[in-house]
């Protein structure tokens, strides 16, 4: 490609490899980029990148032989909409779903945690988006116990929390595991900031009265939380990292190295598909020729 950007090798820096015990204070830089690279060298190669990546699923939605699941999973201000918004651009929005999973309805806790989002898994040649995901319930849920379901997990384990955690990675790595048997190429994504860029992106939320309506005391209090929540993203990220669906920790101080860095990931694993345009076989192929000599005889 014409920016010299090697993405495969860029999104090669991301992986967890399975197996990994990771300590994401210790392991990984949020405020980490290339060295020598440029906002503006970025940028054009985030749009050369959108279009080999438009086209390549141009040919996932023909041939409908596989599909694609982006798990997105972040701290608030990570990034996770505008990625979403910037990096998602590049694809056709026929061939794209994106679902935001909030708090649990009434309906959905009768289920088990994994239901609501089996309902909605993409069909083949097509893209889902999950911004937040079934990860919620090892990473929410494990700062917050008391908003855990179905509570019989909760009985079932007693006063040993660890062998429920346990028993959700696991059953989270059988789901996945599952849907790539199935045709189902999982793409997961974390978003990896620094308390220090949350601070500052929720101050800019606060002084740009257009970007006030993000903000929410929730935040705050969340905030407070910091550390559960970086052990309990490690946990997940050492626990579900696997051949068939690794985790890809994204630098996500910097947006534009971020969306390049997720671009890069998208654009590396859907060309490692062998994706191509449904070749036809000779009746078709001749029944093609048969319609266009009546569609060219129509204009005499």
């Amino acid at each position: 490609m014409g920016s010299g950007i090697d993405y495969a090798k860029l999104a090669h820096k991301s992986v967890v490899k399975p197996g990994r015990h990771v300590d994401l204070t210790a392991h990984f830089d949020p405020g980490r980029k290339p060295s020598g690279m440029t906002k503006a060298q970025g940028a054009e190669a985030l749009e050369e990148a959108k279009t080999r990546l438009f086209e390549l699923q141009e040919k996932l939605y023909a041939q409908s032989g596989r599909a694609v699941l982006v798990v997105l999973q972040a701290m608030d201000a990570a990034g996770k909409d505008s990625t979403i918004k910037h990096v998602m651009s590049g694809l056709n929005p026929v061939g794209v779903d994106v679902y935001s999973f909030k708090a649990p309805s009434a309906t959905e806790r009768e289920h088990d945690f994994m239901w609501r989002h089996q309902l909605v898994v993409p069909a083949l040649g097509r893209i889902a988006v999950f911004n937040r995901s079934h990860y919620e319930n090892v990473i929410v849920t494990r700062v917050h116990p008391e908003m855990l379901w179905p509570r019989t997990s909760v009985v079932r384990h007693g006063h040993d929390p660890d062998a429920m955690w346990d028993e959700r990675y696991r059953e989270i790595n059988d789901w996945e595991r599952r849907l790539t048997e199935n045709g189902t190429t999982i793409v997961k994504l974390f978003l990896h900031l620094s308390k220090e860029e949350q601070r500052k992106r929720f101050l800019a939320r606060i002084d740009t009265p257009s970007k006030n309506w993000k903000v929410s005391p929730s935040d705050m209090a969340e905030r407070a939380y910091w550390d559960d929540y970086q052990d309990a993203f490690s946990q997940m990220l050492s626990h579900t990292s696997t051949e068939w669906a690794p985790w890809h920790v994204i630098p996500a101080d910097h947006k534009w190295f971020s969306r390049l860095t997720v671009l890069s990931v998208l654009l590396t694993t859907l060309d490692g598909l062998g994706l191509h345009y449904p070749e036809l076989d000779d009746a078709t192929r001749s029944h093609l020729g048969d319609i266009r000599k009546q569609l060219v005889a129509e204009k005499g």
